[in-house]
């Protein structure tokens, strides 16, 4: 049996069919809401957002909205980290990001305490945007630059891990700060404040 691709089973559920946003539903639940969680720390909390996360997806789709340039999975990424910033704006707090955390966040942790509330939210969709894009690279590229960029090992150290050359990592790193910055031009996301 095949899988059906996402932009398919958008157009059925859009179309009518409820089990097609079902299967949607179970082919990436698990991976958003550890996102989630790893970004909040609570559960029942995470619950809440996962549920307004999905509202607004659900709501986006019946209105014929989505734009099928992206992909499925990052769009919902990115609507779960403005829910849960706008919780935080409405907490007047931002959330904590553990950098040890299975979810790397090396560029957290580059802001300046002296900043307001408006560009710590800013420096914080940055990084949350460049995370997103990083799990569109292939496996091999991800696993170098999480290796390099978060847990700050050698390229030797990395050719150890992964069983393969110096070389290898050397290029499995390059491409993917290349295709990082691909798709950083193709969404024209700014990196700056």
């Amino acid at each position: 049996m095949s899988i059906v691709p996402d932009k398919d089973l958008i157009q059925l559920y859009i179309s009518g069919n409820n089990e097609a946003f079902e299967t949607l539903l179970s082919r990436y639940k698990q991976r958003i809401y550890s996102f989630i969680y790893s970004k909040i720390k609570d559960r029942e909390l995470a619950d809440d957002v996962f549920q307004d996360t999905f509202i607004k997806v659900i709501k986006t789709l019946k209105k014929g909205t989505y734009n099928e340039e992206g992909r499925f999975l990052s769009w919902v990424m990115r609507i779960a980290h403005n829910v849960i910033v706008d919780h935080y704006r409405r907490k007047h707090r931002i959330p904590l990001f553990d950098a040890h955390d299975s979810e790397f966040d090396v560029f957290y942790n580059v802001s300046e305490p002296s900043q307001n509330i408006e560009a710590l939210l800013i420096d914080s969709q940055i990084k949350e945007d460049l995370n997103t894009l990083m799990l569109e690279l292939p496996e091999n590229q991800l696993e170098v630059l999480r290796m390099r960029l978060y847990q700050d090992m050698s390229f030797k150290e990395i050719a150890e891990r992964t069983n393969v050359s110096i070389n290898t990592s050397l290029g499995r790193m390059r491409y993917g700060l290349i295709n990082l910055r691909k798709l950083i031009d193709e969404r024209n996301l700014t990196m700056t404040q």
